[in-house]
């Protein structure tokens, strides 16, 4: 029997049990509504893989594909989520803690059969069918001998549910980042009608007002406005000014938020001319995969992000010493198997999307949490397994760009806001690249720089920079305008950290999505030795909330960057809307200097040789941390870089200071007063 066939054997065999299950009573009466919940939730999977299947969601009405998708998530909606069992609240509060969480989890994993669904994934849909079933006969078989479920005996089923499939999951995620043959979502993007807003609803995606709206603003652009949000230019010549080729790649992944399809389809069309495929790889929906509140790939809107900060560690019920190795042994045999692919892959083309309702999180006590011991345990993971990614997808020779638009929750203005972020994104780069090169020469002549806050914002920081072997060939800085990283502008650098000390301070910022109020940082030698924020009530909770989601679980970190930034056109449309709190980060950085912990900008790229537009060279690119990649790699780099931005109005004074004692002010009480610098403050004005 073919491999096919054996599936869809095995799927029907589960399925059909699986149907029986709401209505028998053969498990204990605590936990029958659970499973019962759960089987009714497997039979809509098994039923939109049908519609799928045989052409019928194609053929659905709009309001028919409303109202299917809103009951593939309606679960987990936050007015629904106070009694679903993916809510870990209620699941323990109905199951008891440990076997709360360890159906919790199971619930999430069902869930993450319905992108599965839709990309007619039968193999994935009979493995997460016959892992419920596995589970349910452990309820059962404990109810038949009168006793309690086995909470351990349960969470060891789940163990090697996640060691077994670890390597076919991670697969199935790398194959769609690096094949061009993978093409569910392009097939979608290029083949559909995009004024039929109907083709929404053929990813698997939630889709909400946004991105209906968004979709329907883009078929009212002109061709031309289109052509020059999808220009791609910034993407070739990223490789162009860090000295990579890229002639020897073939393949960009395109991540974006739906509803800017056809922003997207002019992008496939733009790498198709200078050679590159375009491949689509969805956001995490599983555990192999990682959850997120921050998503990284093609996805819709978050239905939920409490859900997701929710189970965002629910490995904390698995993470051991074995496992950890089975993971990395995994992504070594994946990438072997597929290390041609991966040196052709030429890196990330990312659009973000920014706008909706800022979100804080609620920490709860039934959430699952890593230990201390696997929280040291993940970190290692997460750098070996970076490590051997850098292997086969090597750091010198592949590149990235990014750019973002606002959607249409960012407010009634959203029309007007759009233009003029589209007006931000697009700014003069040869009028940025000389003001920011004046920036730089003076930059080049100090050894220190000094960042004084105002207005409540109390930093008092000391920046100390790489001493120039020779300043006529040489620089600290980078002249980063509008390529890559998009829109202009900022000047940055690795800083060196021994002599790097004072307190970052921010009354109010979001990073990755998340909240952060009074948020204080107080550095030694480069390092953050001290760190707290005002969100809890409780100290601990706190710092606890930091090192989870500032520092992943990294005893300490490092200043990685240090940077200025320049638009400031950006941040008087930010302050006109009132939109502040929704800008994504790669606009705040540019709204005023920034300090970013973790690696540096040239993580695993330390030694390709790159320039300045004015032809010095920029040799800034390591830090005390990353010079360990040479004796020890484990130790050079950390796998994160969050940048924390300082806006004008919070800066009292940022100056550099030389060896000798000489002093140059740049911007003083929130305005540049560098001579050269004057176009920047018309905006501030």
């Amino acid at each position: 029997m073919r491999q096919e066939e054996l599936i869809a054997e095995r799927c029907g065999l589960a399925m059909a049990r699986i149907r029986e299950i709401p209505g028998e009573s053969i498990c204990g009466e605590a936990y029958r509504d659970y499973f019962w919940q759960m089987a009714k939730f497997v039979s809509l999977m098994d039923q939109t893989y049908t519609l799928v299947e045989d052409g019928t969601l194609r053929r659905m009405g709009l309001e028919e594909l409303k109202e299917h998708n809103h009951a593939l998530y309606a679960d987990i909606l936050p007015e629904n989520y106070g009694e679903s069992y993916a809510n870990p609240d209620y699941a323990t509060d109905r199951l008891s803690k440990s076997i709360g969480q360890c159906l919790s989890f199971l619930y999430t994993e069902l869930r993450a059969m319905i992108p599965a669904a839709y990309e007619q994934n039968r193999a994935s849909l009979t493995v997460k069918a016959e892992l419920l079933l596995e589970v349910y006969q452990l309820f059962v078989c404990a109810a038949q001998e009168e006793r309690e479920p086995d909470a351990e005996e349960l969470r060891e089923r789940l163990y090697w549910y996640v060691s077994d499939y670890y390597e076919a999951e991670f697969e199935e995620k790398s194959m769609t980042l690096l094949d061009a043959d993978r093409d569910f979502a392009h097939r979608i993007i290029m083949e559909s009608d995009l004024s039929d807003l109907r083709y929404l609803y053929y990813f698997g995606e939630y889709v909400t007002e946004n991105e209906r709206k968004t979709a329907a603003h883009l078929n009212g652009m002109s061709p031309e406005k289109i052509k020059l949000m999808a220009d791609t230019e910034g993407y070739r010549i990223g490789f162009e000014v860090t000295n990579k080729d890229i002639s020897i790649k073939e393949t960009v992944t395109i991540r974006y938020f739906l509803g800017f399809e056809r922003v997207i389809r002019q992008a496939v069309q733009n790498f198709d001319q200078i050679g590159l495929q375009s491949t689509f790889c969805r956001a995490g929906t599983n555990i192999f995969q990682g959850r997120s509140v921050n998503k990284n790939g093609y996805c819709g809107a978050n239905p939920n992000k409490q859900y997701d900060y929710d189970h965002k560690e629910d490995m904390a019920l698995f993470l051991d010493g074995a496992l950890a190795e089975r993971r990395v042994e995994a992504v070594r045999n994946v990438f072997e198997r597929q290390k041609e692919l991966a040196a052709l892959y030429g890196g990330p083309a990312v659009v973000e999307s920014f706008g909706e309702i800022p979100f804080v999180p609620e920490n709860k006590e039934t959430a699952c949490r890593l230990s201390e011991k696997q929280q040291k345990l993940s970190v290692s993971n997460a750098g070996k397994i970076a490590d051997i990614q850098n292997e086969y997808i090597k750091g010198e020779e592949h590149s990235f760009t990014i750019i973002a638009f606002p959607v249409p929750q960012i407010g009634e203005r959203y029309e007007e806001i759009f233009d003029d972020v589209v007006r931000i994104n697009t700014l003069d780069y040869m009028l940025y690249r000389d003001i920011q090169q004046k920036i730089i020469d003076v930059l080049d002549k100090g050894s220190t720089v000094l960042v004084k806050g105002m207005n409540g914002n109390e930093t008092d920081i000391k920046v100390q920079l790489h001493k120039l072997d020779d300043p006529r060939t040489q620089t600290n800085f980078e002249n980063c305008v509008a390529d890559v990283n998009i829109p202009v502008g900022e000047v940055f650098t690795s800083p060196q950290l021994a002599g790097t000390e004072g307190l970052l301070h921010v009354p109010r910022v979001f990073l990755h999505e998340l909240e952060y109020r009074d948020l204080r940082l107080h550095f030694k030698d480069g390092f953050v030795t001290d760190y707290g924020c005002g969100n809890f009530a409780g100290e601990e909770d706190n710092r606890k909330y930091i090192r989870d989601n500032v520092f992943h679980h990294h005893e300490k970190l490092p200043l990685g960057e240090f940077a200025i930034g320049t638009n400031t056109t950006a941040f008087c449309v930010a302050r006109k809307y009132g939109i502040e709190d929704k800008l994504p980060i790669l606009i705040a950085e540019k709204t005023g200097p920034h300090f970013a912990l973790g690696d540096t900008c040239y993580s695993h790229e330390e030694e390709v040789r790159s320039y300045n537009p004015d032809g010095k060279e920029i040799v800034a690119k390591e830090n005390e941390v990353s010079a360990l990649r040479d004796t020890d790699v484990s130790k050079a780099y950390f796998q994160c870089h969050t940048d924390i931005t300082i806006p004008y109005d919070e800066l009292g004074e940022l100056s550099v200071l030389t060896e000798s004692g000489e002093k140059y002010v740049i911007i003083q009480n929130g305005q540049f007063v560098l001579p050269g610098c004057e176009e920047l403050n018309k905006a501030l004005r």
